[in-house]
């Protein structure tokens, strides 16, 4: 089999809803990228295989094949096809795994793994078409959870994760401050300078920064309002610790270690191994857990040998939990995960986040002279998507 590389991997700022980002149309957004990584490898378009990209809200602007849209909005040749894939909020983490999958089996030499969603733009849940064409769980979904109250939505999800691992509003709003943070810290320290590329504002200036990451004290996030239950109801999951509605894109450049060595460029790491699962659609967030772990077991690896974990913070409840079953003999895991924020202070453009987290992750690595990395994310429908990076 061969061994699939990162070549490299960027992203646009990602900008809050109705922010700095929202009149980007997404295949121009994310066709930002693509530019961009040609004009950082030096690579020829005509030699990509694929392009396969990430993308949840695929109607409207993001409907028709985005991929393809945005091939020819790069101004890449017309040959090089692309297809876009829907597995929720690890989308372009799939897109990621096809792409890596496809040149270790030698169908791909050469493919980009990408992901956008401008939420400003085609919102969350504009899928589903307001009912009109009905609605996606059939008769068959619905009474297989009937004795359970049914599927519900994330936010609720999140509740009834806090509720079965008894985590306590203070230590979600902890997290939550932890994240903000985190990725202040990353942004003075310069950490994201590698992976963000500049794009144009809503004003005409240039765009290098995240828009969610603000100043906040745990006395401010103590006073947001629960958003899926009441307080009264005992809810605890508020704006403050969850990832937020937000604008971006992302890509990766992935080869055989071969046609990179051909092509004269420097691989930054190796795909070492890949795990999909599924797990409770009704608690939906927790698969990263069994994930994990198979992820580790295939690689024949354990917690230890991770320098770093990219683990995506969809809600802080979902990330405790994670933490807690993982890593429960393993006290320092928390100073190993998310070291440079996550959603909650980064935002969470639905399809563009598989992508996102790697180029964070292929640059932490580096930063920090780490070997292994592991990203894994939950996705509607309870499942997750795992894989595990080593250093070049």
């Amino acid at each position: 089999m061969r061994e699939a590389v990162v070549v490299d991997a960027v992203r646009t700022p990602f900008g809050r809803r109705s922010g700095s980002l929202s009149h980007w149309h997404p295949v121009d957004l994310v066709a930002e990228t693509l530019t961009a990584l040609v004009d950082r490898t030096g690579i020829d378009p005509a030699v990509i295989d694929d392009v396969i990209m990430g993308c949840v809200m695929q109607v409207g602007e993001q409907g028709t094949n985005v991929a393809r849209n945005a091939v020819l909005a790069a101004d890449w040749p017309e040959s090089i096809p692309g297809t876009t894939v829907d597995r929720q909020c690890g989308s372009s983490q799939q897109a990621i795994h096809f792409a890596a999958q496809g040149v270790m089996a030698g169908a791909y030499d050469v493919v980009i793994a990408s992901g956008v969603e401008v939420m400003t733009r085609v919102p969350m849940g504009a899928s589903t078409a307001d009912g009109r064409y009905g609605f996606p769980f059939g008769p068959s979904v619905s009474s297989r959870y009937a004795d359970r109250g049914g599927l519900v939505p994330q936010g609720e999800s999140a509740e009834m994760i806090a509720d079965r691992w008894g985590i306590t509003r203070v230590e979600m709003d902890e997290y939550g401050l932890r994240s903000q943070e985190r990725a202040a810290r990353a942004v003075a320290e310069g950490r994201f300078d590698n992976e963000i590329i500049a794009v144009s504002g809503d004003d005409g200036d240039a765009v290098t920064r995240d828009g969610g990451i603000r100043a906040t004290t745990a006395d401010a996030l103590a006073r947001l309002q629960p958003a899926f239950r009441s307080a009264h109801q005992g809810g605890r999951v508020t704006a403050g610790n969850s990832s937020q509605i937000t604008d971006g894109a992302a890509s990766v450049l992935i080869m055989s270690a071969e046609r990179a060595e051909r092509l004269g460029v420097t691989p930054r790491a190796r795909f070492v191994d890949f795990a999909v699962v599924g797990d409770d659609p009704q608690l939906m967030l927790t698969a990263t857990v069994p994930a994990t772990r198979r992820v580790l077991a295939r690689a024949g690896l354990g917690l230890a040998d991770i320098d770093r974990f990219e683990v995506n913070e969809a809600f802080a409840s979902a990330v405790i939990a994670w933490i807690r079953e993982v890593g429960p003999n393993d006290p320092d895991l928390i100073e190993r995960v998310n070291v440079n924020g996550g959603a909650i202070a980064l935002g969470h453009p639905l399809g563009a986040s598989g992508t996102r987290l790697i180029a964070t992750l292929v640059n932490e690595l580096e930063r920090v002279d780490g070997r292994y990395g592991l990203q894994v994310m939950c996705e509607g429908g309870g499942m997750a998507n795992a894989l595990i990076l080593e250093r070049c």
